[in-house]
């Protein structure tokens, strides 16, 4: 059995000497009958105990000893249970012959052959160990499967053991056995020869072994060194005696004892010397990346240890070469050891050389591809910069400031750390007067790094959101709000946010609110106002990284490419956070009226504070002494609308009042209240303009009414946009300002886009709550009126002579219609309530002409071109071209919502290839909504696309004259057709009714009214054959020949045999749908009908122009050709060809 096999493969049995006691023992007796290699595995424990018999053993007998210890070494490449060995008596007996040649070399270099040899251990000796077959004949030299490489907690505490018995086995040999020229000389030839195996797994443990031996020589040596010191300096005290009291004995034992440490301590230097020739410079670059990382990780902790030997720049130079490897394990060793390295104050001053050369590739790797070692390489950079004062360059330390921005958390947070080394650790104070106060040295103190991080937020602005500087964990928000930040002592180490918002409000606000916070941010509370000495774009700074603080703190929500996805908060880390947001709320209701009023008169400053409200945990602060507060609140946001008309700042305002209004609102009644007095107020304002402006229905009015309409058209728009206004009748007053500028004009552009959108809020909000309840007729009819007005209305605008005004218009009515339409699907079924508007045809013209005019013009792209917006056109044509995309939108959501019919997306479809790289995936994805809705009549708008496009390109060639630019070529088409059929993905079940629709109606198209008179008269329209080939590939085999059985109907059998050129699309479209083998297209089969004898099968979709023809008749992709050489050669002959596309 298995026990059996131990032990006839080494020394078992082997008894403990009597000198070491019971209870020193381990297990003794599961040690006596078990081998080397088992003790070791099991464990630490085992380890000093097995080491400590082996030495007793190896003094009693070393050839035995040394022969479990080789064993040992190779049972950790394979297993005892790995190698179990089968062989017959005829592999052993052919081993024995070829021993003298094969087996020892194999083994060891011949200088181990001859000290074994001259120690009395004889070659067959080696016979009573099976692993002797597997270094000569490894059963798998590719196997993979070795301890080192296995996975799993076992095999890690494996490769541990293996180790620490290498460094137990020197250390407790290095006073006596490693100098007794037999042991190491044996092991150091052995490794040395089996880490240059071909053998993977002989390479990798042995080169283990080789470096962990070296470690444990290098301990050696340090202890030597050690006590020559010791006793260098025992001889010192020993000679500055007076000679009277002087020993010469004592001297020379001294003298003798020195020289005999500086022989050893040399003799192990060169045996260090022979392992990292003999096996580190051949390893260090095996092709096994992780025999590489061995040596990396063991070579700095060398250079570390034993520096005056390893610490130079001819082995620096392997960690600087070792940085550019593939693997990342690789590269993060070396940095690593190198971080050890710059550390130690003493060694960086001597790698002053490799720092200048290889400072290049350390700055690169913070761009590395692992996130790890980009991390790792930072961290080098701030050792290094440490360290190091003048090795790293301004633009070293500006490319690692950048990094704060990195969408990787723990990269960022280093750059974090190293810019509060840099800026916030020692930032630069202004002289202060000898009198002031320890809480004036701390305030001057905040405000240097807070100039200090504004300065650096306004000079990087690689990303223009603060939300970065504030987001948790992250490095200047970390910095900013820690107590090494600011000074200030932390008021939540959940929310890294919450301390920011909280404590950047003093440098704003006179503000002393001590009672709402804790005991700890108090005293901090009552500083005096720094704002006073920061700059209007510092203060600006500030106000940004606040509000983000807030946002962070009651939301959390992750930075682009910080989170791989949605993070559930439980119950245990929600609780903390809602304390927080509980006390963030309470703070901000006392503060934030007091802010409000102090920047009231700056809009770009009062924006920010005006989203807080937004942010507000209502529900936990419900009580009746917070009255006051929301409505000093409500005062103030009552006085920022009243004072600017902004956009930005009205949409913040509105926002807030709209988290104040909510349902769970405690607070609801008050935030209604004031709204309805705002609008109560802009209406009757509006009102009163309308009546002393509009005079006879024209608009006449001065400068400052003019900016009083729209300031109030504005603010009712916005306001409108999330409260429903439509009591103060607002549609109507809005409806007379549309009316005049239809009827006379005169209305300046900005109030009549205004007007437009604030009329179609109003529909919207009607459509929104109409049908909700019981709704009488008369009410119905009404709102019916009102809703057809507004159309009306945006269809005449949509003739408009401003741009603006027309687009507006389009908007309004697209999301005006699509409301409505949405509000259908409730209403349909209910009784009494009439259907409100369907759309004319002549209003569904206009939306398509305006979609057309609009937003298919400007610089053509076709699908193969690179996306060059940006360097051709500027940022002017991504304006324009965000533009287009949103009413491309509007107009794609009418299609897909029902409002207008599926033909009109033919117009839509035709502009697939030639508006690819602007409109690609709108246009796209239009299709795939159209395709859900309805397959069928889907197809039949695809059909009318091609057919369309065909018929336009007829027309022009018939004509006679040159082709205008908007009609696209045959090849164009046909390209179309081709991208259109890879709409249908490779679900060809799904899809198969859709493409015999389109193959049924292609052929209606083409022979529908042909009556054949000879064989060179064909159908006009035969050449669309080759773009309804297109869609051949998509369909299965069996439709495929219920197509065929199909197309027969119309040319019957006397077309077979027809081979004119006039013919030809129909060979192609037979053949396209003949061709059922894989890879098979058309050209194969066109080869085959005009040739009776077998081709070979064309793998292409368009074979190439120098392929060969069959008698004479054209290829595939000659086909296409042909009708484009065609089109240019029908204008007239005095004019030449017309020029392609």
């Amino acid at each position: 059995g298995k026990r059996k096999a131990r032990d006839g493969s080494e020394n078992a049995k082997r008894k403990h000497p009597k000198a070491r006691p019971e209870n020193e023992r381990v297990k003794s007796t599961d040690v006596e009958a078990v081998t080397l290699f088992e003790v070791v595995s099991m464990g630490r424990s085992a380890i000093q105990a097995v080491v400590d018999d082996w030495i007793e053993a190896y003094i009693t007998d070393r050839e035995p000893a040394l022969l479990d210890l080789i064993s040992f070494f190779i049972q950790w490449v394979v297993t005892a249970e790995m190698f179990q060995s089968k062989e017959d008596s005829d592999v052993m007996s052919k081993m024995v012959e070829d021993l003298d040649e094969v087996c020892v070399p194999s083994l060891a270099s011949r200088s181990l052959y001859y000290k074994l040899q001259s120690s009395g251990l004889q070659y067959k000796k080696f016979l009573a160990f099976p692993w002797i077959l597997t270094v000569t004949w490894p059963m798998d030299m590719d196997s993979g499967e070795y301890p080192l490489v296995m996975s799993g907690m076992y095999w890690k505490r494996f490769r541990m053991h293996f180790c620490d018995f290498v460094q137990v086995l020197i250390s407790q040999c290095q006073y006596n056995v490693i100098f007794d020229n037999y042991l190491l000389n044996t092991l150091i030839s052995l490794l040395t020869e089996l880490s240059a195996s071909c053998v993977r797994a002989f390479r990798h443990t042995c080169t283990l072994a080789a470096v962990k031996l070296l470690s444990a020589l290098v301990n050696v040596a340090l202890s030597l060194s050690v006590g020559v010191d010791n006793n260098q300096r025992l001889y010192e005290v020993e000679t500055a005696k007076a000679s009277r009291k002087r020993a010469s004995s004592q001297l020379e034992k001294i003298q003798r004892k020195i020289t005999e440490l500086q022989d050893r301590k040399l003799e192990t230097e060169d045996m260090m010397d022979a392992l990292f020739k003999g096996v580190f410079l051949k390893r260090y670059r095996d092709v096994i990346p992780e025999i590489r990382a061995i040596c990396m990780e063991e070579l700095t902790i060398w250079m570390k240890l034993y520096s005056p030997v390893f610490l130079n720049d001819t082995c620096l130079k392997y960690v600087g070469w070792m940085m550019y490897d593939k693997q990342p394990d690789v590269r993060l060793r070396c940095v690593l050891g190198l971080q050890a390295l710059y550390q130690d104050v003493q060694l960086s001053s001597r790698m002053d050389l490799f720092t200048s050369r290889f400072k290049e590739r350390i700055v690169s790797m913070t761009l590395d591809k692992d996130h790890e070692v980009a991390v790792q390489a930072m961290r080098l950079l701030m050792v290094i910069s440490q360290s190091c004062d003048d090795a790293l360059s301004q633009d070293d330390h500006e490319h690692m400031l950048q990094f704060v921005y990195a969408s990787h958390r723990p990269l960022a947070a280093t750059a974090g750390e190293f810019l509060y080394t840099k800026l916030l650790s020692d930032p630069a104070v202004p002289q202060l007067r000898e009198e002031v106060t320890e809480e004036d040295r701390s305030r001057a103190l905040t405000l240097a790094r807070i100039r200090a991080l504004t300065h650096f937020y306004t000079e990087n602005q690689v990303v223009p959101a603060p939300a970065r500087a504030v987001s948790g964990g992250q490095p200047v928000g970390l910095r900013w709000c820690s107590s090494e930040g600011l000074g200030f002592p932390d008021l939540s180490t959940h929310k890294p946010g919450l301390c920011t918002g909280a404590r950047l409000v003093p440098v704003l606000s006179h503000h002393a609110c001590t009672g709402l916070l804790p005991h700890s941010l108090r005293a901090h509370i009552r500083m005096f106002s720094l704002s006073s000495a920061l700059s209007s774009d510092e203060e600006a700074v500030v106000i940004e990284v606040l509000v983000a603080s807030v946002r962070q703190a009651a939301e959390g929500p992750p930075l682009v490419g910080r989170s791989s996805g949605k993070k559930v908060i439980g119950t245990k880390e929600k609780r903390p956070q809602t304390e927080d947001c509980t006390k963030l709320t309470e703070h901000f209701l006392k503060v934030l009226p007091e802010l409000i009023s102090k920047y009231i008169e700056d809009a770009k400053k009062l924006t920010p504070f005006l989203r807080i409200p937004q942010y507000f945990h209502m529900d936990t602060c419900g009580g009746g002494e917070y009255s006051e507060a929301v409505q000093a609140l409500l005062t103030g946001l009552k006085a920022a609308v009243d004072r600017h008309s902004e956009a930005e700042l009205l949409e913040a305002a509105a926002r807030s009042y709209q988290t104040l209004c909510a349902n769970d609102s405690p607070w609801r009644h008050l935030a209604v209240t004031a709204i309805e007095q705002l609008a109560q107020h802009w209406s009757r304002t509006l009102e009163t303009c309308l009546d002393e402006t509009l005079s006879d229905g024209a608009f006449v009015a001065d400068d400052g009414k003019k900016e009083e309409i729209l300031s109030t058209l504005k603010k009712l728009t916005t306001f409108n946009n999330t409260q429903d206004l439509s009591k103060w009748g607002i549609c109507e007053l809005v409806s007379k300002l549309l009316l005049a500028e239809t009827r006379h004009g005169g209305l300046p552009l900005e109030i009549t886009t205004e007007a437009l959108r604030c009329a179609c809020c109003s529909v919207l909000w009607c459509l929104n709550t109409f049908g909700e309840g019981s709704t009488s007729r008369e009410f119905a009819l009404h709102q019916r009126t009102q809703l057809r007005t507004f159309c009306e209305k945006c269809h005449r605008c949509l003739s408009h002579p401003e741009q603006l005004v027309k687009e507006q218009a389009f908007l309004c009515l697209s999301d005006v219609l699509v409301a409505h339409s949405h509000r259908l699907q409730v209403w349909e079924g209910s009784a009494g309530i009439p259907r409100l508007y369907t759309p004319e045809p002549r209003l569904q013209k206009a939306l398509l002409s305006f979609v057309l005019e609009r937003v298919f013009t400007g610089p053509e792209a076709d699908s193969h071109s690179i996306r060059g917006g940006e360097s051709e056109c500027g940022t002017h044509r991504l304006e324009g071209l965000h533009r287009r995309r949103n009413l491309l939108t509007a107009y794609c959501k009418l299609i897909v919502h029902g409002v207008l019919e599926m033909s009109m997306a033919a117009e839509v479809f035709k502009q697939y290839v030639k508006y690819y790289n602007d409109f690609g995936d709108i246009i796209k994805e239009t299709l795939n909504r159209t395709r859900q809705m309805d397959k069928m009549e889907s197809a039949r708008t695809l059909v009318l696309c091609l057919q369309q496009l065909y018929l336009r390109l007829k027309q022009e060639q018939d004509r006679r004259t040159p082709r205008c630019s908007g009609v696209q070529t045959y090849s164009s088409i046909k390209e179309l057709a081709r991208r259109l059929s890879l709409t249908f993905g490779w679900d060809r079940i799904k899809s198969r009714e859709s493409l015999a629709t389109i193959h049924r109606d292609g052929i209606e198209f083409v022979f529908q009214g042909f009556v054949q008179q000879s064989e060179k008269h064909s159908p006009p329209y035969i050449s669309y054959l080759t773009i309804l080939s297109e869609f051949s590939n998509k369909l299965l085999k069996p439709d495929k020949k219920t197509i065929y059985s199909y197309l027969q109907r119309y040319t019957g059998e006397q077309t077979i045999n027809i081979r004119e050129e006039c013919w030809i699309p129909l060979i192609y479209y037979r053949a396209s749908l003949q061709a059922t083998a894989e890879g098979e297209d058309a050209a194969s089969f066109i080869s085959s009908d005009t040739n009776r004898q077998p081709s070979l099968t064309n793998r292409s979709r368009s074979p190439s122009v120098r392929q060969a023809t069959v008698e004479g008749r054209p290829t595939c992709r000659e086909v296409a050709l042909t009708v484009d050489s065609q089109e240019e050669v029908k204008g007239p002959v005095d004019k030449g060809p017309v020029p392609r596309e």
